[in-house]
């Protein structure tokens, strides 16, 4: 056996050892993986959700998403859908083959898998809890969003409690499905048919949120050591409005090795670069 295959037999051992015991998430059919990182993201951010602007508007959660050599924070939003009767299921990190994978969310006549993440604001893990459409109109679940009865007028109010989240507070802040520590919710038979149905992509503005919170420096995880000063956002692109900032609630530790594998992946990211050049 040659030196080449011995080493590579010994790193295939030596990561199946250290995934003994851990759950790996299957790629969804259809779902777009939008990343592939060695590094766990870190734990969701606490934050209020801003006021709903008007009726029609559904909220978007915030999310961690990979940048050069880190995480940044996607501030949450308000944002109108493509069309009346639609509901955004959100994307969300899953452990796949020793790495973690982004798969990208879309928008559909019902919410299908995000992973069982607690994302708050409707999203507690499973399904959608926040509102619901009745024909044309967008109704708000008042116990778990924050509407101004002001400006919002199609309201009820339904408590929701689960073992992760009583009323929008959540307890458990772990950000990925599968792996060390993640989330271990299988896609139920609603879900799959969710994936199965038509759908569609992010929009344009959903983008432009996610590259403008690419461009600011304090909401990479390194800086703000998990708390982002600009949580969310009372519309897409509004990071100089009034906005939220996560809660200095104590964090969930992170794992002594996570350091490690955020320079190892920046070795990877860099030895990516220095190929294509």
């Amino acid at each position: 056996m040659s030196c080449a295959v011995l080493v590579r037999c010994l790193a295939a051992l030596t990561l199946a050892t250290s995934l003994a015991g851990c759950v790996v998430q299957p790629v969804e059919p259809g779902r777009v993986a939008v990343a592939r990182v060695v590094v766990a993201p870190p734990p969701l951010p606490v934050y209020e959700l801003p006021p709903c602007p008007g009726d029609g508007y559904l909220w978007i959660p915030g999310y961690w998403q990979w940048g050069a050599d880190d995480y940044f924070w996607v501030p949450g939003t308000w944002m109108l859908p493509p069309r009346a009767g639609l509901l955004w299921t959100p994307g969300y990190w899953g452990f796949v083959g020793g790495v973690y994978v982004f798969h990208d969310g879309y928008w559909g006549r019902h919410v299908g898998y995000y992973g069982g993440i607690d994302y708050g604001g409707g999203y507690n893990g499973s399904g959608f809890v926040g509102g619901r459409w009745v024909h044309d109109r967008f109704y708000y679940n008042a116990a778990v969003t924050n509407v101004n009865l002001s400006t919002v007028h199609n309201v009820y109010r339904q408590t929701v409690v689960n073992n992760v989240t009583i009323n929008n507070t959540r307890v458990s802040n772990v950000s990925y499905a599968g792996g060390p520590g993640g989330t271990t919710v299988t896609p139920s038979a609603a879900e799959r048919a969710a994936a199965r149905a038509p759908r569609v992509a992010p929009l344009p503005v959903q983008r432009q949120q996610r590259d403008a919170a690419r461009s600011h420096p304090e909401l990479f995880a390194t800086r703000n050591g998990g708390h982002p000063p600009i949580a969310a956002t009372p519309h897409p692109g509004a990071f100089t409005a009034p906005r939220t900032e996560a809660r200095r609630t104590p964090p969930e530790p992170r794992p002594g090795r996570h350091e490690r594998q955020r320079r190892d992946q920046q070795g990877r990211d860099s030895g990516d670069e220095q190929g294509r050049t």
